[in-house]
């Protein structure tokens, strides 16, 4: 229970970053309403519908700068206990409508109890791939035991995929061996087996065997297992096609939003390195299970799994104690690559004799995921000098051609991912994903998503009457920083103006500086939807981070200019080049020089998936990458602050000014608001 007489707990929600203080005795679910938080309830609060299951996390979070205790929520009720009974219920979780707030704590809404359904922007991109997959289907005659030659049925099966396929020696774990006598005599001694040969060498191994001719297909799974979201491709391994994509957000966004904040978790909390596992865990077979479904096929038929994520996540999924990442020098437990039993992960939701291949990582904080985005945008082949920049809550950034490759990782944070904003939320429903501001009238026009027409189209109202208008994700507020910087509504510091200085009263007083109002739903119980001086401090931070990061590389590589830009990640699917720039996330070049490569880790997993002497080629190009390591790099800091500036203080960005011109105003006055500043007329 909080120990402090005069404040009252303190309730903070993800993955929305949602908080406020409430009285003790407060229901969740109550909170929860008040602060805007997307949590489902349709029964009235009388724990029936358990649509408003929370996950309740305790311990101390340095991030969050509280301890949750064990007596956090009030005790475990009569209703749950019955609903438990009757329903079932995941351990660990609570109903919202009945736990009762009694001191501060960290309150999870898993995404089945979100009425706005995540949207993972990480949808597979179209690749050419050169199909060798480590994985593939023979099917064999064998030769029927005989008393005259004493032979196992393995032995002959291993023989006949000699005759017939040139394949050597193979091997088999006991649990396939069960299946392999009664298939043979099924099948009347033809069969489809299922072989895992890579590119390390070795005997092949035996997945799965069915009788006579296997007409099914296998699949594999190429999963991008990032810092806030987990995406995933459902693969044929055949053809190569993308049967399915599906992502969910990581559930360890709980127990901290960045990837320090978790470190720091199993740090302060003995056993939370083991809570992090479990949950990521869960989380993947949840994935796979969600992934069969949509691509309707047997997740028994899913025999192998690529994965690709930072180290901290690398380290949390293998079920290593990430403590050494969180201080120089950043040790991992193991750089190389991995080829496991996916069960050694406890992936249950598949083939039981799946096999997991985890791409190399590059360096302490530069991981597999920046592995991929190297295989999949090929830097070491370019004849120009290029930038990748991967960006989320953790960026990965490459910098080369095909004379060197250098990487760096840098701490970017959420902001881009809608949290740590004011009115943020996760790319969902109802959020605002694009905005213009008329630079005359100063008048915003934004679209949201599932919705094909702007808000001044006729017809808008009425389609977004289906979700609201809820908030704005990322992609939705570095558009909106942008624009008001390109409006004349924010002065290069990052300073919003207010309704005089600007001349308009969207500009509203908000304590001792301003916020810019885009949609003011209050008259129909909706949000006020604005951006706040905070959340330009925050997108700043997180610009300048990129940027810091791509310059540190610049300046190991000795140049001034790259000669093109390319933005991966859902960030580079969704953010045009000219609001990039505006912003000084990426260094000036030519706005038709910038592109965008989706989800480029993914790509690179699915090209792991698909083609074993990839593998072999990313092992190499990353003992070839030189690392760059922001966390103790003096010049990192003076890049850092220079970068607070929109779009820089002291890069001219010759190329942006050329193509958008950008107001020179200033709005710090000394003290205050500026004449008539608390204006505060909203609108819609």
């Amino acid at each position: 229970m909080s120990t402090d007489p005069v404040k009252e707990p303190l309730v903070i929600f993800t993955p929305s970053g949602k908080r406020g203080r409430f009285p003790a005795g407060t229901p969740v679910l109550t909170a929860a309403r008040q602060l805007g938080v997307d949590l489902d309830s349709v029964c009235g609060g009388r724990g029936i519908c358990s649509k408003c299951q929370v996950v309740p996390s305790y311990g101390e979070f340095s991030k969050h700068g509280v301890t949750v205790a064990d007596d956090a929520l009030s005790d475990w009720n009569s209703v749950e206990e019955r609903y438990r009974q009757k329903r079932g219920m995941k351990p660990g979780r609570r109903l919202s409508c009945q736990a009762t707030v009694q001191g501060d704590v960290v309150i999870d809404v898993p995404p089945e109890s979100q009425v706005h359904r995540q949207v993972v922007r990480k949808a597979a991109s179209a690749r050419a791939i050169t199909m060798d997959p480590a994985t593939r289907l023979y099917f064999v005659e064998v030769q029927e035991p005989d008393m005259h030659e004493p032979t196992g049925d393995l032995e002959r099966l291993e023989r006949a995929l000699g005759e017939q396929w040139q394949i050597g020696e193979i091997t088999a774990d006991l649990s396939v061996l069960g299946k392999l006598q009664p298939t043979l005599r099924k099948g009347k001694w033809q069969v489809t087996v299922a072989l895992y040969h890579d590119h390390t060498g070795g005997p092949a191994r035996l997945i799965d065997i069915w009788p006579d001719l296997h007409e099914g297909g296998i699949y594999g799974l190429a999963i991008d297992l990032g810092s806030t979201t987990i995406a995933g491709h459902l693969c044929n391994l055949d053809t190569g096609e993308v049967l399915a994509s599906s992502g969910l957000m990581n559930p360890q966004i709980r127990f901290g939003e960045d990837l320090m904040s978790r470190v720091s978790y199993a740090m302060m909390n003995p056993g939370g390195d083991a809570e992090m596992t479990r949950a990521v865990r869960e989380a993947l077979n949840a994935l796979a299970q969600e992934l069969a479904e949509e691509g309707k096929i047997d997740p028994a038929l899913i025999c192998e799994v690529t994965l690709v994520c930072n180290p901290v996540m690398h380290h949390l999924a293998l079920g290593i104690d990430p403590v050494e990442l969180g201080q120089a020098p950043f040790a991992l437990a193991t750089s190389d690559s991995l080829s496991l039993p996916a069960r050694a992960l406890d992936l249950t939701a598949i083939n039981t004799r799946a096999r997991l291949y985890i791409l190399p990582c590059i360096a302490g904080h530069v991981g597999a995921d920046a592995a991929a985005v190297a295989l999949s945008e090929e830097p070491d082949k370019s004849d120009d000098l290029v930038l990748v920049c991967d960006v989320g809550t953790n960026a990965e950034i490459l910098l080369g051609n095909r004379t060197r490759v250098l990487a760096c990782s840098s701490p970017t944070g959420p902001a881009f991912e809608g949290a740590q904003i004011s009115s943020g939320q996760r790319a969902a429903s109802g959020a605002i994903e694009r905005i213009e501001i008329d630079p005359v009238t100063k008048e915003p026009r934004f679209r949201v998503i599932g919705i094909n027409r702007w808000s001044d189209e006729p017809g808008f109202d009425k389609q977004v009457a289906r979700t609201g208008i809820t908030g704005i994700c990322g992609s939705g507020i570095i558009e909106a920083v942008a624009e008001m910087r390109m409006a004349g509504l924010l002065d290069p510091s990052g300073l919003i103006g207010s309704a005089a200085q600007t001349g308009t009263d969207r500009c509203i007083a908000d304590g001792r500086t301003h916020s810019y109002v885009i949609h003011d739903g209050t008259a129909d119980g909706g949000p006020l939807i604005s951006v706040t001086q905070g959340d330009i401090r925050a997108i700043q931070l997180a610009k300048s981070a990129l940027y810091a990061g791509a310059r540190l590389l610049m300046d190991e590589m000795g140049v001034d200019k790259v000669d093109r830009v390319v933005l991966a990640g859902a960030f580079g699917a969704h953010i045009s080049p000219k609001h990039a720039m505006v912003l000084g996330m990426i260094p000036d070049v030519a706005l038709d020089r910038v592109t965008s490569a989706g989800n480029a880790a993914g790509t690179g997993a699915r090209i792991a998936l698909h083609n074993v002497a990839a593998r072999a080629a990313i092992e190499k190009t990353v003992r070839e990458i030189t690392k760059v390591e922001t966390a103790i790099e003096p010049k990192f800091q003076d890049h850092f602050v220079a970068a607070n500036a929109i779009p820089h203080a002291t890069d001219p960005f010759p190329e942006l000014r050329q193509a958008v011109p950008l107001p020179d105003v200033h709005f710090n006055t000394g003290g205050g608001d500026g004449e008539g500043g608390r204006r505060r007329r909203r609108r819609g």
